[in-house]
């Protein structure tokens, strides 16, 4: 076990170092630098075609393989929001200071952009499966479109697999185990921590239950297969963040007194606390490095933009224009992490547990339950219960989503036969995530997603070119009105058939 660990923690500090930092943000800024700063430029445009639709505009189109762009968005939304927007802005925060938060925007601000640009060539890139649904995502994008560079072939499809692999690996964990088990804990200590049932095979018969309990609730969703989920998704997504953000604000406002104090604190320690001599281990540079990275890392790890993860969603929209899909994923960032990200992060800071003057935790406060608390401070034990109702709910649709992206990479791999196999193991372990040490598990989940992320955003940096030709095209087309044919589709036929659609008015 001090092997794996030692291993980890050397893949890790690659993947998640100064290289993969360096290769996250640099994709980010030169995405929108290359767009002109669209995610500024156009915000009119891109939320008028995102949230201005989202009361059901455009959602019946003659699409069998296909869903609605209002499920589509909630669906990818259903695995991006998870316990990254509650417990991983508490860890940033605890271990960067109040500065990681203006960092974890800068992510995001970058991250949009990068996000489009995966939406963008997930579209362009997909195709049919032999069941007649829509598949894309990095891999194919990786294959067909790096690929299709000289001598870039072998490089492509290899990249393809690499990101595929470490996809598979990371759904069982970050994807499954860690997240039941994060409600296995949450639900036991709040709910059922009184109760006494004995153990078996070194884990209590109560970790048991929960976990046959979360088994059968997520097996019911996932049998029915991706349109089920996708309804569900629908259902659950946009009131569980709702409920959320109402309950911030309430308690926001009853710590209203600190606010100004609150985003002074961000900004004043961007470049890490300035109580470095005064308690904080390391040099100046050294904490404000730590800052940067913890911010831009849970920044990730809650929005996900540059894993690459939620194209596979994406590309199932019913929608034949790329970069209008692309618009998505910028609306998505923005709800993660410059709202409810956000609003964890104002609640953390606000609750008196982080010391505003020198940016420091103060002692005894347990990153864990951080934001728990700081609910229960204020609102008692109904406060304590909706917190740990909606991390529930959040690592739950969490499983739901990654369920679907180990899925689709099974399906590159092997074929949709191998698939639906993959959906009854991932079914089958989840009992495993509930009686289960989670810290290894979190820690080697993190790596994956690292992984994950860096032969995807190789891909975006060598297809920049044509991000910047899609784009260009789109503002044309329109924005600016010109009359010149739509660039659709990687394939003559899915290019023709999508032609077709955008001429009789479909997106």
């Amino acid at each position: 076990m001090e092997t794996v660990i030692r291993i980890n923690n050397a893949v890790n500090s690659f993947a998640w170092g100064s290289f993969g930092l360096f290769l996250l943000l640099g994709t980010g800024l030169i995405c929108t630098l290359a767009t002109g700063l669209f995610q500024l430029t156009h915000i009119r445009h891109w939320v008028k075609n995102t949230f201005g639709i989202l009361n059901g505009k455009g959602r019946i189109i003659n699409d069998a393989g296909a869903l609605s762009q209002r499920r589509t968005f909630w669906t990818s939304l259903c695995a991006t929001i998870g316990t990254g927007n509650i417990a991983g802005v508490s860890t940033a925060i605890c271990m960067g200071g109040p500065g990681a938060v203006f960092w974890m925007w800068i992510a995001a601000f970058l991250g949009m952009m990068v996000k489009y640009s995966e939406n963008v060539l997930g579209m362009y890139y997909r195709r049919r499966n032999v069941e007649g649904a829509w598949s894309g995502g990095p891999m194919y994008y990786l294959e067909d479109g790096l690929g299709s560079y000289k001598h870039l072939k072998i490089s492509g499809k290899l990249l393809g697999i690499m990101f595929c692999v470490f996809t598979a690996l990371a759904s069982f964990g970050i994807g499954n185990m860690a997240q039941i088990n994060k409600i296995t804990i949450n639900v036991e200590t709040t709910f059922l921590n009184e109760i006494e049932m004995g153990s078996f095979f070194g884990a209590s018969n109560m970790e048991w239950i929960i976990g046959f309990v979360l088994m059968i609730a997520t097996a019911a969703i996932l049998i029915g297969g991706f349109r089920r989920m996708a309804a569900v998704s629908e259902m659950l997504v946009p009131y569980m963040c709702i409920a959320y953000v109402i309950g911030c604000l309430v308690v926001i406002i009853m710590n209203i007194s600190e606010l100004s104090e609150v985003f002074a604190s961000i900004f004043r320690f961007a470049l890490g606390p300035k109580a470095a001599a005064g308690g904080a281990a390391g040099s100046a540079v050294q904490i404000a490095l730590n800052t940067i990275k913890n911010g831009c890392k849970r920044g990730v790890f809650s929005n996900e933009a540059g894993l690459g993860s939620s194209v596979m969603v994406h590309a199932t929209s019913c929608s034949r224009e790329p970069v209008h899909q692309g618009l998505w994923g910028v609306a998505e960032v923005f709800i993660d992490t410059m709202v409810i990200c956000t609003m964890t992060a104002v609640v953390i800071l606000s609750s008196g547990s982080i010391d505003l003057t020198t940016g420091l935790v103060r002692a005894g406060v347990n990153d864990a339950t951080l934001v728990t608390q700081a609910f229960g401070e204020k609102l008692g034990k109904p406060g304590e219960w909706f917190v740990v109702i909606i991390i529930t709910l959040f690592a739950f649709t969490t499983v739901l989503g990654w369920s679907y992206y180990g899925a689709k990479v099974t399906e590159y791999l092997f074929g949709v036969t191998a698939a639906k196999i993959y959906r009854f193991i991932f079914i089958g372990i989840i009992v495993f995530g509930a009686v289960m040490e989670s810290n290894l598990a979190w820690d080697i989940s993190d790596t994956f997603n690292g992984l994950m992320m860096i032969p995807n955003l190789i891909g975006l940096i060598v297809q920049l070119p044509l991000i910047i030709k899609l784009t260009k095209n789109y503002n044309e087309r329109r924005i600016k009105g010109k009359d010149i044919e739509a660039l659709l589709s990687y394939d003559d036929d899915i290019q023709r058939e999508a032609l077709r659609a955008v001429s009789k008015g479909a997106e």
